[in-house]
């Protein structure tokens, strides 16, 4: 088959609907407009599109969730294209979650039929693909969730199965869209201690489990084995404080040394109090709408360094 008609196969497969609208299958719109049309563009100028294309013919005609996601994180044309050119390799291995997407899509249905049928409170704006810079993976606001192909795509040091990759990720992200306490904020802000971003990253990265079937960064488990002690030591002679660069987004590129531990503590004190709950739907409610993370710690029987199951419901 010809290179553009697998190209034009390829795009009408991806765009093909794959909810339904009709309960019980709730969930939301996943959008992959933006992305199919950047490849679009991608494909006919091999792999060179200019500033002045990239605007006119993928940022100018976007949608409002793409449109979003450049202005809270910078994506002009121009950054567009410089990453282009320094790191061609990025949008080129980016085609290959192109072909996952279809599996991610049909394995999100099950992920959010089980966020519903547990939190039946559950808000399903939409979630959207699509490309940017290189950064950000994503970002979650009331609008929904929007994810950087290219982005996570080339964050194997996550788990590196793609297709399981965006699943997990998309799951935690989706879990922040339920959060009733704040999960973003500026910098500086007396509020951002490590034990709230902890709590909030931790209960996304179990709710993530609960529903996906495992955690947004599969590598925490590896890095903390037989250092559980001393990491969640340090964690409580620093969790009141404002300094988040040991515990949070703090990757290297190129590094393969921990990082996020927060994500992975916050983890642990939200499955504590899951586990030893009679009643864990409701246990699932208190967490998402958490507002006071120094009382939940006080309830959640967690404590530095305690034995905890591999799975989010009890077993090894």
């Amino acid at each position: 088959m010809p290179k553009p008609l697998r190209s034009m196969v390829l795009l009408a497969a991806l765009a093909a609907p794959v909810f339904a609208h009709a309960q019980p299958q709730r969930g939301p719109e996943i959008r992959i407009d933006d992305v199919t049309r950047f490849y679009a563009l991608y494909d006919a100028t091999g792999g060179h599109p200019t500033v002045e294309q990239i605007q006119n013919d993928y940022l100018a005609k976007g949608t409002q969730s793409l449109s979003e996601f450049a202005a809270a994180r910078r994506v002009t044309a121009q950054r567009i294209a410089e990453q282009l050119a320094s790191d061609p390799a990025m949008y080129e291995n980016a085609k290959q979650c192109l072909t996952a997407l279809p599996a991610v899509k049909r394995r999100l249905v099950a992920t959010f039929r089980k966020l519903s049928s547990l939190y039946p409170q559950a808000r399903f704006p939409p979630v959207a693909i699509v490309v940017g810079r290189g950064k950000p993976v994503g970002i979650t606001n009331p609008a929904g969730v929007t994810i950087g192909l290219e982005a996570l795509c080339s964050a194997d040091v996550m788990n590196p199965n793609r297709e399981d990759r965006f699943v997990h990720v998309i799951a935690h992200e989706y879990a922040h869209i339920q959060q009733r306490a704040p999960t973003d904020f500026e910098k500086g802000d007396p509020n951002a201690t490590v034990l709230r971003l902890a709590m909030a990253e931790g209960v996304a990265e179990l709710i993530a489990q609960i529903t996906s079937g495992n955690v947004a960064n599969a590598r925490h488990a590896e890095w903390t084995r037989g250092k559980e002690a001393q990491i969640e030591g340090r964690f409580v002679r620093e969790m009141d404080g404002t300094d988040l660069s040991d515990w949070f987004f703090n990757y290297r590129k190129g590094s393969d040394e921990p990082y996020d531990l927060g994500y992975w503590v916050g983890y642990r004190i939200a499955k504590s109090y899951y586990l030893r709950a009679d009643d864990r739907k409701a246990a699932l409610k208190r967490l998402i709408e958490l507002d006071d993370p120094k009382a939940f710690l006080a309830q959640s029987g967690w404590t530095p360094g305690m034995q905890l199951p591999a799975s989010a419901d009890g077993g090894d």
